[in-house]
């Protein structure tokens, strides 16, 4: 794994360093605080036990969703693996009906079918949420696939962590993408401890920007704290990949403050670590660069969170109130020869 980055203080005074406009700014204030504030909130219905099964928050990891949603164009696709709640979002789900999704109801978006593991919209080109290690690496190479057979500008997104990178499927993806210059952007969002070992006890490759050099594909770290520097890796690859020139990756370091899951105690690392990242918190450090340098005033600031608290709370209250699916939709949504009736046994 590349160095550990030193933790960054919050600016005292205007540095003038603004890169990008206003707009850009508020977007990822907004994307990011809405996030933060969705899953704190669904960690609160959890312990209430609302929220039922695997939970694993994305807490800490808000800058790449803020990157994305700046980066990408409409007709971009995204696969992901289980820590979607904020790729989710940051895709334009809703928080109301992403949050029916995690309380099971029938209002979710995939009507409670998927839980927290298993978001979907076809409507936001959003294909998961997928649950098992490393299997959205071909489905996205699939998809990327797909958009190069019809012709389309449009590029996959193809997201897994750095637990996943040790999957057989991501090297014959990577060979397959690289050999026929597919539409596909691979990134791995390494947090350092996949389930809860290190990348240092599991890879002999610590620097996990290495693995796509093997196939001549562009590879690169990126700082995963800070959504301008997201932004600009995405842009750089997309433009690389809209050119016609194939596949690239970026490996974007981030940090999650919880555990892998809502069940793990995280002690595996120290508290001085935790806090040393915590001291960078992306959430907190562009709220603070935005005043400090003048990109908006504290109660444009403060108008956002104030929004965005109340929507998520109405969130809360549309999952509270949604009805739990039917029996009956268990026979809903599923593929059959009737469906098919080219399918025979």
């Amino acid at each position: 794994m590349a160095e550990v980055l030193e933790p960054k203080k919050a600016a005292t005074k205007k540095t003038k360093t603004q890169k990008y406009d206003k707009a850009t700014y508020m977007k990822w204030l907004e994307v990011m605080y809405r996030i933060r504030r969705f899953e704190e909130k669904g960690l609160f219905a959890y312990s209430q036990q609302k929220i039922r099964g695997f939970f694993h928050v994305y807490i800490g990891q808000e800058a790449i969703a803020g990157g994305l949603a700046s980066a990408l164009k409409e007709g971009d696709k995204i696969v992901t693996a289980y820590r979607q709640h904020g790729i989710a979002l940051s895709r334009g789900l809703s928080s109301a009906a992403c949050m029916a999704e995690l309380y099971g109801k029938a209002t979710g978006c995939v009507k409670g079918k998927g839980g927290s593991m298993h978001f979907f919209s076809a409507e936001h080109n959003y294909f998961g949420g997928n649950g098992i290690v490393g299997a959205q690496i071909p489905i996205g190479t699939g998809i990327a696939f797909a958009e190069k057979y019809r012709s389309t500008d449009s590029l996959c997104v193809t997201m897994f962590g750095d637990g996943a990178a040790r999957q057989g499927a991501l090297y014959e993806s990577f060979n397959m993408a690289m050999n026929w210059k597919l539409p596909v952007l691979y990134i791995c969002e390494n947090n350092m401890y996949a389930m809860g070992t290190s990348v240092e006890r599991t890879s002999n490759v610590h620097d996990l920007a290495k693995i796509g050099l093997s196939f001549d594909m562009p590879s690169e770290s990126v700082d995963g704290m800070n959504p301008e520097s997201v932004h600009r890796a995405l842009m750089r690859a997309a433009d690389h990949i809209r050119s016609g020139k194939g596949p690239y990756y970026l490996e974007i370091e981030t940090y999650r403050y919880r555990g892998h899951s809502v069940s793990d105690p995280a002690k595996y690392r120290t508290k001085e670590e935790l806090e040393a990242y915590k001291e960078k918190d992306p959430v907190e450090m562009i709220q603070v660069k935005m005043v400090n340098d003048g990109i908006a005033s504290q109660k444009e600031v403060d108008d956002i969170i104030q929004k965005i608290n109340t929507e998520i709370d109405e969130a809360m209250e549309f999952a509270e109130n949604s009805p739990y699916p039917l029996p009956s939709e268990l026979y809903e949504d599923n593929y059959t020869q009737k469906d098919y009736p080219y399918i025979t046994d």
